[in-house]
């Protein structure tokens, strides 16, 4: 059995011996090729199998697609410096092969660059989430062009605007090209020889007056490819342009006294001023021009890049997308990749980029700008609210599908506010109740998981203090709950939350620190004038943590403190209408509730029953029970005759 074992152990030896040699070889051999690699811009590409000898590498083992000013000092810096990101190390050990392609700019290599990655989808390329397939509009290439909505895109069935994320964007669009322009909604299959022969009749779009009934050439082709064109010109965001063309010939026609036609125009000239209002969010000194920001989720895995397009001082696109981190790409490094290939999917020619901060690459045809101010810095604003927003409904979503999510996110929030060691799993939380001293309890409410545990909810009657007094109390109180806990080993809460501002916590404080000797976290929920959180304490001496009167964990403590408080309430109401309904009849033993609800019925006081003759009691309650009664009521009165 030691014989195998050893043997196991040398052939184990043996393997990675082998293992670091091949290692070796393989680095040498990729070393070899960096050697050899020019000092001009281009892409590289990563393989996980090495080429044949005198053979070419297999596409379909692309790892990484990567593009560089100069090529050689990108790739050497792989496997000639320290790799500090983990992700990185993990690529480098999984390659075999390196291929690469020259190019005349480092505008071409982004380009490339981001072909390759969309050609083969490398496994450690930053990947784009597109799960979601958004609508577009189709111009199509028809005899008389159809326009409608489609998710399905064949560049062979005519022109595409689009994607529209903003569904109400694109009706509003169709509608205002159904009401200006009327384009035909029938599938009809128009051609000048059927239309010349009357093989169609009209239908009832013509008769309610939405088509001009292209069908039985009623609208000539000349002025139908007219309206097409117009409509396509609104469709890129053209509209302004539009409505100006459309201002112009109605008041050529009203000079020529064509008053039928400068009518009909100024209809349409309407209708889209009316669009062009509702449209306007920037300045109309703004022409194409493109903005992108980025943001973060809160783990930095996954970043959400927003771009909007503006033409003619008119937003015209609004998309966020997802983008996915494999190698610990910085925010510049994914919009560099990101940018070029957002621009070809929109189709846009925009000169002018607008982005948040400097970016190492350039752009074909096209220049970064950064704005501090004006119109420019309000889209760059606007974009980065839209990409925020994007995330939060993100999380939302998540958050639906599993509810712990969203209760470890406020948890793990809470903790780096407060700067505790330790996650606030479990929240206790207390307050005081009394009338003038009277009565006096407290409550204790237990959160887990940010969530109440109403069976971990306690009710304490005050037992050692006279009087309003309710420092004493929360001492009291604090002092029996945590002894007890202390002694049984109980779990002892993650986070103690008092009722109160700085006095309370420090009455607190002497108890679980000084006296039980505790090591638990405390803080504070302080009211305004109006009876309302307004600030949340912590830290020794108490200092004032900034939290969002918005947020998410504002709100929790808000609900906290209010569950404590209604929760002490309650059992102070309890409490005291026990004591108000409480008789003298219940102090007499043999006496019970029964009993004493039959003799109030009948006589309504004590002070009657004390009057009435032990013949009228009996006939109510029996003479047994009229005996004991009575007896009490002597036994009282011979000790109130022995005090005088």
């Amino acid at each position: 059995m030691y014989v195998r074992l050893i043997f196991l152990i040398l052939r184990i030896k043996k393997q990675q011996t082998m293992t670091r040699e091949e290692n070796e070889e393989r680095l040498a051999y990729l070393k070899n090729i960096v050697l050899n690699m020019p000092q001009k811009p281009g892409s590289y590409q990563y393989y996980d199998k090495r080429r044949e000898p005198g053979g070419n590498p297999d596409p379909s083992h692309i790892i990484y697609v990567g593009k560089a000013k100069h090529l050689k000092n990108r790739v050497s810096s792989y496997f000639h410096k320290e790799v500090d990101r983990y992700k990185t190390k993990v690529l480098v050990s999984k390659i075999q092969d390196i291929t690469y392609s020259v190019v005349n700019s480092e505008e071409d290599a982004l380009l490339l660059e981001n072909s390759l990655i969309k050609k083969y989808k490398p496994k450690y390329n930053v990947l784009l989430k597109d799960g979601k397939t958004y609508p577009s509009i189709c111009v199509t290439n028809e005899f008389f062009p159809r326009i409608f909505k489609t998710r399905h895109i064949n560049k062979k069935t005519g022109t595409f605007f689009g994607p529209y994320p903003h569904i109400s964007t694109m009706y509003a669009l169709l509608d205002i090209i159904k009401k200006v322009y009327k384009p035909r909604t029938c599938r009809l299959p128009l051609s000048e020889s059927a239309i010349s022969a009357g093989k169609f009749s009209p239908c009832l779009e013509y008769h309610i007056h939405n088509c001009g009934a292209p069908c039985i050439g009623r609208q000539s082709y000349e002025d139908y490819q007219a309206n097409m064109a117009m409509a396509k010109e609104i469709l890129k965001g053209n509209t302004r342009e539009v409505s100006n063309r459309i201002y112009d010939l109605m008041m050529k026609n009203a000079r020529l006294m064509k008053f039928e036609m400068a009518e009909e125009l100024k209809q349409k000239y309407l209708l889209l001023q009316d669009f062009v209002a509702k449209s306007e969010v920037v300045s109309h000194t703004i022409n194409d021009v493109d903005v992108f920001t980025i943001t973060d989720d809160d783990s930095g895995r996954t970043a959400f890049i927003n771009y909007l397009h503006v033409r003619n001082g008119t937003i015209n696109q609004s998309f966020t997308y997802e983008y996915r981190r494999q190698l610990d790409e910085s925010d510049s490094e994914l919009l560099n990749t990101a940018i070029p290939e957002i621009r070809e999917r929109f189709h846009s020619t925009a000169k002018e980029v607008i982005v948040p901060f400097e970016l190492d690459w350039k752009l074909k045809d096209a220049a970064f700008f950064i704005p501090q101010r004006g119109d420019k810095h309000h889209l760059l604003e606007l974009s980065e609210m839209n990409a925020k927003q994007y995330r939060f409904d993100r999380l939302k979503q998540t958050e639906k599908l599993n509810p712990e999510q969203k209760s470890t996110r406020l948890m793990k929030e809470l903790q780096t506010k407060l700067g505790m060691k330790n996650l606030p799993y479990q929240i206790e939380c207390f307050d005081n109740s009394n009338i003038s001293g009277t009565d006096a309890v407290a409550g204790c409410i237990v959160y887990k998981a940010m969530k109440p545990s109403r069976k971990d909810y306690r009710k304490y009657n005050i037992k050692t203090v006279t009087g309003p007094d309710d420092y004493a109390s929360m001492q009291e109180v604090v002092r029996r709950r945590y002894s007890r806990m202390k002694e049984e080993g109980a779990r002892l809460p993650d986070l103690i939350i008092t009722d109160g501002g700085k006095g309370q916590m420090d009455v607190v404080r002497e108890v679980v620190e000084d006296e039980l000797h505790l090591d638990i976290p405390i803080a504070g929920l302080a009211k305004d004038d109006r009876h309302r959180t307004n600030e949340l304490l912590f830290g020794f001496p108490p200092k004032v943590i900034g939290l969002d009167v918005k947020g998410e964990l504002f709100r929790v403590l808000t609900q906290i403190q209010d569950e404590v408080h209604r929760f002490a309430i309650t059992f102070h109401r309890d409490k005291r209408s026990k004591h108000q309904l409480h008789s003298e009849l219940d102090d007499i033993k043999g006496i019970g509730p029964k009993t004493r609800d039959e003799l109030l019925h009948k006589f309504r006081s004590v002070a009657r029953i004390k009057a009435a003759s032990e013949a009228d009691i009996a006939a109510v309650i029996g003479p047994a029970k009229t005996a004991i009664l009575l007896e009490h009521f002597n036994n009282e009165n011979n000790a109130t005759a022995a005090d005088k």
